[in-house]
């Protein structure tokens, strides 16, 4: 068993990125306890890019002889990335039906355990599992299977599956922003939306990822070509910490981590009397205008009342009121519905209706949106109000 070990340049920096990976997924799934539910997934996704990239690194540097009872651990894991995309885009714009979110890892478990045919493996079979990918010049040794490891034989068809998947996923995703973004006016390649925006190009970095990972499969044998990968994402978790660091509100708001407009509002020109004034406007526009109630409600069509660009009235938002456009949205229209189910006259008015009224096109989304702010669902608050 050839026990050398290579810690170069290469993998050191990799191992760099899996440290900010582990750092970020842990701070987004912290926020996630608070109004930023969609950061949960982010930090899964995040936990799952750092784990696939650790046993990347053990690879690698080929530290992973020393550990071989771990050979393979993270391969589930790549069934994970397409469905956390998609329920990050999804759950930054859209809190319904949030419990059926389960059933988009069936296949991972599945797949998990499957793996465990792999798992209960000998060292020597898992060595030579590791070379193969690895360092397929290597001599093998002479190890047999407990019992057949593929016993299925699927495991060849796991790469297609894994870009098959992304691909999917990464389409429902850019279907749902680009029908949210139809909504007013703008597409998915022009959009000044502050929310949206960083959706989108986190989308963008991950079709690069799987254009990277369709290249390394057709053109490197086994695993040989991965690195390409590890390399492009450690520079995406590098950038991240350097944003993070130069912004002391960055998980406050919904964001993406994937998006590297780094000190967005540090050049800023706005002056304090300036942001001021336009929040102001902002108030007027939603809490006397009552613009939360329009369904088609957007950052960039309120930008437009306003007279602003919809950069400034982002910033403004996030800084003077530590909240996003839509947790801003939802609060002003939560608040319109409690009164209208305070008042008696209304008692006639369905749950459906008041959704209506306040600007939601779906009942389960105002329900989520009610009881996430309020603790009651609009049913429960008005037996409350009037028993």
């Amino acid at each position: 068993m050839n026990t050398t070990t290579n810690l170069n340049a290469l993998s050191v920096f990799i191992f760099i990125g899996v440290c900010q990976g582990f750092i970020l997924s842990f701070f987004f799934i912290l926020k996630s306890s608070s109004n930023i539910k969609a950061n949960l997934y982010q930090g899964l996704l995040l936990l799952s890019l750092a784990l696939l990239m650790l046993e990347q690194f053990l690879n690698l540097s080929g530290y992973i002889v020393k550990v071989l009872s771990v050979t393979n651990y993270s391969e589930p894991l790549n069934f994970t990335l397409g469905p956390l995309i998609y329920l990050f885009v999804k759950r930054s714009t859209d809190q319904s039906d949030v419990k059926k979110d389960w059933l988009h890892f069936i296949v991972f478990f599945l797949y998990l355990g499957y793996m465990c045919f792999d798992f209960i493996q000998s060292d020597d079979f898992k060595y030579n599992s590791y070379i193969n990918s690895y360092h397929p010049e290597w001599p093998l040794l002479k190890a047999q299977a407990v019992i057949s490891n593929d016993p299925l034989d699927i495991k060849r068809w796991v790469n297609m599956a894994t870009a098959i998947q992304l691909i999917v996923y990464i389409s429902l995703a850019v279907r749902n922003l680009a029908k949210i973004l139809s909504k007013s006016g703008e597409s998915i390649f022009r959009t000044d939306d502050e929310v949206l925006k960083p959706l989108r190009n986190m989308i963008f970095h991950f079709i690069i990822v799987i254009v990277i990972f369709i290249i390394v499969k057709i053109c490197f044998r086994g695993d040989t070509g991965d690195y390409f990968i590890g390399i492009y994402v450690s520079i995406i978790f590098l950038l991240t910490t350097f944003r993070v660091m130069n912004d002391s509100a960055y998980f406050d708001r919904s964001t993406s981590f994937m998006d590297l407009s780094i000190g967005k509002y540090r050049k800023s020109s706005l002056t304090e009397a300036r942001k001021v004034q336009i929040l102001d406007d902002i108030i007027l526009e939603l809490k006397t205008r009552h613009y939360f109630s329009d369904n088609l409600a957007s950052l960039s069509e309120l930008a437009k009342k306003i007279g602003e660009s919809p950069h400034h009235v982002s910033q403004v938002i996030n800084e003077k009121l530590n909240a996003s456009f839509f947790e801003i949205l939802a609060s002003y229209r939560v608040e319109d519905a409690k009164r209208i189910l305070s008042d008696k006259k209304n008692d006639k008015l369905t749950i459906e209706e008041v959704s209506e009224m306040v600007g939601y096109n779906s009942k389960t989304a105002f329900n989520n949106a009610f009881k996430k702010l309020t603790g009651k669902t609009p049913s429960e608050f008005r037996k409350s109000i009037n028993p």
